[in-house]
C-alpha cells in the first residue's frame, strides 16, 4: 500500500486565520490516517501580482517556483481556504495563476491530473458556502478533479480553542470523512 504525499493549502497567510487552523487540522488528520501531509505556510510564498510582462522580463518568481515543484511532487491536495466576499481569495488566485504558467523548459500543467478536498472556515453562518463553489470551479479549470463534499467552519470564531484545536463536532466529522475519501482515492 503506497503512502499518498498530500500538500494542504491554506488560502490565507494571516497568523490567527480560521483556514490555517482548519488547515493544520486537515494536515494533522491526513497523517494519523496514514498520508504524509506536508502543511504550507503561505507566507513563504510571496509573489507580485501576475502581470503577463513581469513574466516575459523576469520569469517566474522563485517562490513561486517552489511551490510549483511542491504542487508537482504530491499526489493530492487540500485546499483551505476562505471566502472574500464571497469568492476566492487574491493570495490563492495569484499563486495559482503564477504556478499555472510553463516554468522554462518545463510545460507541463502541475495541477493536472492531481486531485483535490476543498474546506473553509468562516466566521459567518455559511462556514464559506458561497465560496466553495467558485473555488472548486477554478481548481477544475487548472486540471485538478475535486472531491465531491466538502468540510465548511461556520461561525469560525467558536468552533476553534484557544489552542487552535477544531472544536466543532460537526466540522470535525467533515473534515475526517473528506480526508480519508482523498487518501483511500490514492491507496
Amino acid at each position: 500500500m503506497s503512502v499518498p504525499k498530500i500538500l494542504v493549502i491554506p488560502g490565507s497567510a494571516r497568523k490567527d486565520s480560521f483556514n490555517r487552523k482548519l488547515a493544520a487540522h486537515a494536515a494533522e488528520k491526513a497523517g494519523r490516517l496514514g498520508a504524509e501531509p506536508t502543511l504550507l505556510d503561505m507566507n513563504a510564498f510571496n509573489a507580485p501580482l501576475y502581470h503577463g510582462d513581469l513574466e516575459a522580463e523576469q520569469g517566474l518568481p522563485e517562490t513561486m517556483r517552489t511551490l510549483r515543484q511542491m504542487i508537482g511532487t504530491h499526489d493530492a491536495l487540500i485546499v483551505v481556504s476562505p471566502e472574500y466576499n464571497g469568492h476566492v481569495p487574491p493570495l490563492l488566485v495569484n499563486a495559482f495563476d503564477w504556478v499555472s504558467r510553463p516554468d522554462g523548459e518545463d510545460k507541463d500543467n502541475v495541477f493536472a491530473g492531481k486531485s483535490a478536498a476543498v474546506m473553509a472556515a468562516s466566521p459567518g453562518r455559511l462556514g464559506g458556502a458561497r465560496m466553495i463553489p467558485r473555488l472548486r470551479a477554478f481548481l477544475t479549470d487548472l486540471g485538478v478533479m475535486c472531491l465531491p463534499g466538502q468540510a465548511s467552519v461556520a461561525s469560525a470564531f467558536k468552533a476553534f480553542d484557544e489552542s487552535g484545536q477544531l472544536t466543532d463536532e460537526r466540522a470535525a466529522a467533515q473534515v475526517q470523512t473528506l480526508v480519508k475519501r482523498l487518501i483511500d482515492l490514492h491507496r
